[in-house]
């Protein structure tokens, strides 16, 4: 069976016996569906004329029988009746049977009759004339029912009463029989003639494809390269069958189309090579010329090129060009090469004309041949590629002369094209490593906004002087300058002019120092100025022409209004303040804060009794942080953040304390010194589990704000240590938001960006806190999932007041409600900036108004109440 199966299927997979067993699927399917409605139809009328007989004999009998009675008759009579009616039909099919009723019997007693079935028995009963079908058998049931005429002689009955039963049974199965071999004789015969049509059908048709298929088939065998399929064509074949014509119209336009992407062995060979060889390694950065050169030689094994060219711009320079050329030329070719390339710079620069090259060099790849090639620009076909990158901005052009002819094949232009990529590739990768490597060196020192010295500078030239100093026993000063009220300008006039503005501050801070002294921009609108060889007396000169100075600086800002600058001063002198550079930098901070608490835009020189003061008051705080640390005296405290339409309190702040004897010290007072020593990731971890047991312990269902330093951004546990904590106490991971100042994360977005990735996998919800009060706001939106923003404090407390600030606000509400970012303010102190908040869109508020931090949640439930009622008795 299975040997047959196969012998079947394949045949299927042959075009001849496919078309076979198609012919005579559909031919015999035709037929076994005519014949088995045929003969379905056929006994359908047989069954009728059964029916139909039947009845006319049942009434001939019975009228018969009428007419007899009529004259009276006796039993003999009747019984001879009832045989010669059974004798008469017997040749037709039809088996009578008479029997004889209950009042028939009463009057004239019992006859000889068959048994009487149900059948019977209920229509001598009902009275009713019954005709079905059964195995074969048309049967008729007409009940004998008494008429007026028939009472004469039964008086026992009325009219209506069933007398007696007539039933005729005509069994049409041999019929039947007869014509199902009739008609399976002629469906043998009618399938072996279809059999037969089938075999000779299916014969012409695939003999006709099969020529055109083995003509098709002997001109692709005639195909061993790209040479002998360009010179394909089977246009003039012909199946006379006009779908499959069609069909191979398309593969002979197919192969049309294949003759201009059909590429050679040596060229596919070639192309890998060339991939092969964009490995860009020291190695081909230090020697680039050499693999220009060699990949020259390459491309003459293949296409007969004459040069390769580099045309490159870096920055506001000029032009560097550098022509290979694969064998030796004349020098007039070189001239005229150079005009060609000059020329094409010319038409695709944008400034006016006048393009400078700076520098022309000429290699050679077949050096110390015979004979020099003289050549024109016309035996030359340039085909070019050109670069432009904005980071670092470098600007170029490549290209390769090929002789002229090479140049119309399509199939070369392409691999010219590839050559031409990893030319460009390679040459504008070298340009920009050498670039980007220019500008790690200097980027690595200096700041890129003012171009001063950075941070990481001043901090390693401050270690450098102190050991100077020490060496030769010298002495020198260090200023700590921060510009007094420079995120208002910031914030007032737009972060671009605040770029501009200090700009213009470290060049007046360059000018109003000597060649010799050292100025760095430790951060933000902080500077810090090194002064060699200088006393406490000269540094304090220094600091007054230097506040004087950026006095005098003006700037017209956007508005129209003049701005100008004020700074406050800290002086600290090596060795009377201080012996290493640690306690300088200290000394110095804490003596620019003295001036900014003296009114701003001072001087401040540490007296002999602060210097004592500054470093026990340093080394007290130290001691706080790490004994309330030790002695678990970290305290949570919970302020409100309200929904702004309901008043309702869902979501509380987490902030931190230090319980010291009778008071609580803020945050503010010890943050900074935790950070310096390292230990406020841990004073993290003591805060968040002593505010996850009140969570647990007065059933706390809302969301809790953490505040993070930038230090756990490099904790790598920190993450993973706070969400077991959430699980020890029963904390669902999306109940916690960690929220980061967007001003400490400048510095930090690789890091920031795993980090928030992080604690979204784990669950948690980030937010972005000082929103706005940076210069990346909008990119943080961009680049990371944030849930929640809180918009920077003085933007909400200062926006009833100053258009600028509401116009910030605005924007940030627009913009997160597009994102579908939730919004926090901050700083709301009174009801008219809460009805402000409620009115411009924004979905949470906090600040005083709302609630003020306190040691448990229950605290905030009355002062949320009181200012959402002070609100709705405003309106």
């Amino acid at each position: 069976m299975f040997t047959y199966a196969r012998a079947f299927l394949a045949c299927l997979k042959s075009l001849q016996g496919f078309v076979l067993v198609a012919i005579l699927s559909a031919s015999l399917t035709v037929f076994v569906g005519v014949t088995l409605v045929s003969s379905l139809l056929y006994e359908n009328i047989l069954v009728r004329q059964a029916e139909q007989t039947s009845e006319t004999l049942a009434r001939q009998s019975f009228n018969a029988m009428l007419q007899v009675m009529r004259q009276g008759w006796s039993r003999e009579q009747m019984e001879s009746f009832i045989a010669e009616t059974k004798r008469a039909h017997e040749a037709s099919g039809y088996r009578f049977s008479f029997y004889r009723g209950e009042r028939v019997t009463e009057r004239y007693g019992v006859v000889d009759q068959p048994p009487l079935d149900i059948v019977i028995r209920s229509a001598l009963a009902s009275g009713n004339e019954r005709v079905w079908r059964e195995d074969g058998t048309v049967r008729r049931i007409m009940p004998l029912v008494a008429r007026p005429e028939c009472l004469a002689c039964h008086q026992n009955a009325a009219t209506g009463d069933v007398l007696g039963v007539i039933d005729i049974q005509h069994d049409i199965a041999p019929i039947s029989r007869e014509m199902r071999l009739n008609y399976l004789a002629m469906f043998i015969v009618a399938g072996l003639l279809i059999l037969l049509l089938a075999l000779g059908m299916s014969k012409v048709f695939a003999e006709r494809i099969q020529a055109t298929l083995r003509q098709f088939r002997e001109r692709l065998d005639a195909v061993n390269s790209v040479e002998d399929f360009r010179k394909l064509d089977v246009s003039d074949t012909r199946v006379r069958f006009h779908e499959l014509d069609a069909a191979l119209q398309q593969v002979n336009a197919l192969v049309g189309r294949l003759r201009n992407v059909a590429v050679d062995k040596d060229i596919l060979e070639f192309e890998i090579r060339l991939l092969s060889k964009f490995i860009i390694t020291s190695d081909v950065v230090r020697d680039w010329r050499e693999f220009i050169k060699e990949l020259l030689a390459d491309i003459n094994t293949i296409i007969q090129a004459h040069a390769l060219v580099t045309i490159f711009q870096v920055e506001d320079e000029g032009y560097e060009l550098e022509v290979f050329w694969y064998r030796e030329v004349a020098p007039e070719t070189r001239v005229a090469f150079e005009q060609l390339l000059t020329q094409l710079l010319e038409r695709r620069h944008e400034d006016p004309p006048g393009v400078s090259i700076l520098k022309v060099h000429h290699h050679t790849v077949m050096t110390g041949s015979e004979s020099t090639a003289s050549l024109s620009p016309e035996d030359i076909r340039l085909q070019t590629k050109s670069l432009l990158l904005e980071a670092p901005k470098i600007g170029g052009i490549v290209g390769i002369g090929v002789q002229s002819d090479l140049a119309q094949d399509p199939i070369r232009h392409i691999v010219i094209d590839g050559i031409l990529s990893t030319l460009l590739n390679l040459v504008g990768s070298v340009k920009a490593i050498y670039k980007y490597t220019q500008d790690l060196e200097y980027y690595a020192t200096r700041d890129p906004l003012t171009s001063l010295h950075n941070q990481r500078i001043f901090k390693d030239m401050l270690t450098y002087e102190v050991g100077r100093a020490t060496r030769h026993q010298d002495h020198f000063s260090l200023l700590m300058l921060d510009l007094d009220n420079f995120k208002t300008v910031n914030d007032r006039h737009g972060h671009a002019f605040g770029d501009q503005f200090l700009h213009a501050v470290a060049d007046t801070l360059s000018q109003s120092i000597r060649p010799g002294d050292f100025l760095a921009r430790y951060g933000g609108d902080e500077f810090t100025v090194i002064l060699p060889q200088t006393g406490e007396e000269q540094a304090y000169s220094v600091a007054l022409r230097i506040a004087d100075n950026l006095t005098r600086q003006a700037l017209t800002a956007p508005d129209g209004t003049t701005v100008r600058a004020t700074t406050s001063i800290g002086i600290a002198s090596y060795p009377n303040h201080a012996g290493n550079p640690h306690d300088l930098f200290l000394m110095a901070d804490n003596m620019m804060y003295k001036a900014k608490r003296k009114g701003k835009n001072c001087v401040a020189l540490p007296e002999r009794e602060e210097v004592a003061e500054v470093f026990r008051e340093v080394g007290e705080k130290n001691q706080m942080v790490l004994s309330a640390l030790e002695e678990q005296r970290i305290v949570p405290y919970f302020q409100p953040i309200a929904d702004v339409r309901t008043g309702k309190v869902n979501i509380h702040e987490l902030l931190m304390r230090i319980q010291l004897d009778d008071r609580l010290v803020p945050a503010g007072e010890f943050i900074d010194i935790a950070e310096s020593i390292g230990v406020i990731h841990r004073m993290d971890y003591q805060l968040i589990e002593k505010a996850f047991t009140q969570v647990r312990e007065q059933g706390y269902e809302g969301m809790l704000f953490i505040n993070l330093s930038p230090k756990s951004l490099i904790v790598g546990e920190f993450i993973g240590r706070i969400h077991q904590l959430a699980i020890d106490y029963d904390v669902l991971p999306e109940r916690i938001v960690f929220e980061l100042t967007e001003r400490e994360t400048v510095s930090n977005l690789k890091l920031l960006e795993k980090f928030v990735l992080d604690l979204k996998l784990e669950g948690f919800n980030f937010a972005i806190d000082d929103f706005g009060s940076g210069y990346s706001s909008f990119r943080y939106l961009k680049q990371f999932p944030i849930d929640v923003i809180k918009i920077e404090g003085e933007f909400i407390r200062n926006m009833l007041a100053d258009e600028t600030y509401m116009a910030f606000v605005k924007s940030i509400v627009t913009l997160a409600q597009s994102l579908g970012v939730s919004t926090v303010a901050e700083y709301i102190e009174d009801a008219d900036v809460l009805e402000a908040v409620k009115a411009l869109g924004i979905d949470f508020g906090q600040g005083y108004h709302l609630g003020r931090p306190g040691p448990s949640f229950a605290d905030h439930r009355q002062q949320v109440s009181h200012a959402s009622q002070v609100v709705a008795d405003r309106k």
